[in-house]
């Protein structure tokens, strides 16, 4: 495929599907390939994802694995499984033996043990399948799981001029070459060179004279979310991959494209977290699968709602005479603390992602008290003013308005800590901004609300 139809905006339409499914229908191959052969692979996997099964595997076996490999690493998860399904195990070898060893071990991981295995034994370049067998063994959510073995390696002691001559020889199985690393004679890691630094470097100097040694680099077990965040702090496009501190025995490195996948697989899970459902669901999964999502949070939500129930009927002695008008301002307190401790929590939420929260939890809570404060103040001047204006009840509008105020406040505080201290406690603080802070301070709100509203009105 050329570099001229890569850069093609491609968008799909009804045009393209069609005139695909008349060319399989007429079995016109060559004229497939030849239509097929205008579009990225990444837009051919757009095109077979609206394609029924049958017709997908067409294409599927028409394209060369050169194509067809590309193409299996865009598909939609659940097409690919079941493409996959429908492929033998040396066709599904075929295809990873065409890409690079991170994405291929990401090919194999998808397939149950027994398959990989009968996939492994049918790849024949013997180092491919070594280096795929090893990426496997690292967790998925590791460094190691996200590496690539492919990287241009040079040793301390080689010469320009013959480094430029071996680089050659590499960089024929990297896709793209960002750094070359530099090791010494035990693998481990020294550094790293441009391209520049060796062009423009005399061809009989050693590459210890020029190579740079402060090189950002993770371990083989780190995280892929600490690792996403060193690329995005240091503007990384692609990052060595160490054995371990001690050794710095150099394994392979990690590009921004896999990073990329790493942010939005983390975002979409957060996004999801903050909306109340678990674990990874789509739109197009069964109803069963987003039920078992959905249903928790849902619960937990109905718990929240007896709850409220039972703190309302511990206090419809107040719901009697002129302080009735307070329970037609239940929802507007409850939904002021949901909303605040919705905010609080996603900027603190977001804040950890990004690593910007800085300082003590207590310095973070005063400030999140003086902003609730302030911000509490001004609504409540508001509401004072509309409730004596609509009822003329001063005493009441004074209830309700300083009640407003200490809503605010707790939720915003609540909004604050609850994500801090479950970081602390290592579990993921996303689920901070969804039903668990709504529902706990709705509870929390109405509780504060009808005690606060009871004393200054004497009730």
């Amino acid at each position: 495929m050329s570099e001229e139809n890569e850069n093609i905006q491609f968008q799909l339409t009804d045009e393209i599907i069609e005139q695909v499914e008349l060319f399989i229908e007429k079995e016109s191959d060559k004229e497939l390939k030849k239509f097929l052969d205008e579009f990225h692979y990444a837009d051919i996997a757009e095109i077979l994802d609206e394609l029924n099964l049958e017709q997908a595997m067409y294409v599927i076996k028409l394209l060369d694995s050169e194509t067809t490999s590309d193409i299996l690493m865009e598909l939609d998860e659940d097409n690919r499984e079941k493409v996959l399904k429908n492929l033998s195990a040396k066709e599904i070898a075929e295809e990873v033996e065409e890409l690079d060893t991170d994405d291929a071990a990401d090919i194999i991981a998808e397939l149950s043990e027994s398959r990989q295995k009968d996939v492994i034994a049918q790849i024949e370049d013997e180092e491919h399948r070594a280096e795929i067998t090893e990426l496997l063994a690292y967790d998925e959510d590791t460094a190691g799981g996200l590496m690539a073995k492919e990287l241009v390696k040079v040793y301390e002691t080689w010469t320009v001029a013959g480094c430029m001559r071996r680089i050659r020889g590499q960089a024929k199985e990297v896709t793209r070459v960002h750094s070359i690393y530099v090791v010494n004679k035990e693998e481990k890691l020294i550094g790293r060179l441009s391209l520049k630094d060796l062009i423009v470097a005399k061809s009989d100097q050693k590459i210890s004279e020029i190579v740079k040694v402060n090189v950002d680099y993770v371990n083989v077990n780190e995280d892929v979310e600490e690792v996403a965040r060193i690329m995005a702090k240091y503007d990384l496009e692609a990052i060595p991959v160490i054995q371990s501190d001690d050794n710095k025995i150099l394994l392979g490195r990690i590009t921004i494209d896999d990073i990329v996948d790493v942010l939005k697989e983390e975002a979409d899970k957060d996004y999801q977290m903050a909306a109340g459902i678990t674990g990874d669901v789509e739109a197009d999964d069964s109803i069963l699968e987003l039920t078992r999502a959905r249903l928790p949070w849902l619960f937990l939500g109905l718990l929240g709602g007896i709850g409220a129930f039972l703190i309302m009927e511990g206090f419809q002695s107040l719901f009697t005479g002129e302080a009735v008008i307070l329970f037609f301002f239940t929802p507007l307190i409850a939904a002021m603390a949901g909303n605040v401790g919705v905010q609080s929590s996603a900027i603190i939420v977001q804040g950890l992602a990004n690593d910007d929260v800085r300082g003590s939890v207590n310095s973070r809570l005063i400030k999140e008290m003086l902003l609730a404060a302030l911000n509490g103040f001004i609504l409540a001047v508001f509401l004072f003013l509309f409730v004596w204006a609509v009822k003329g009840e001063i005493l009441v509008a004074f209830a309700v308005s300083v009640s407003l105020v200490a809503v605010i406040i707790i939720a915003g505080l609540i909004g604050t800590f609850v994500p801090l201290f479950l970081n602390k406690r290592g579990i993921d603080p996303a689920i901070a901004t969804g039903p668990f802070i709504t529902t706990s301070n709705d509870i929390l709100g109405i509780l504060l609300y009808f005690l606060i509203a009871k004393s200054i009105l004497g009730i």
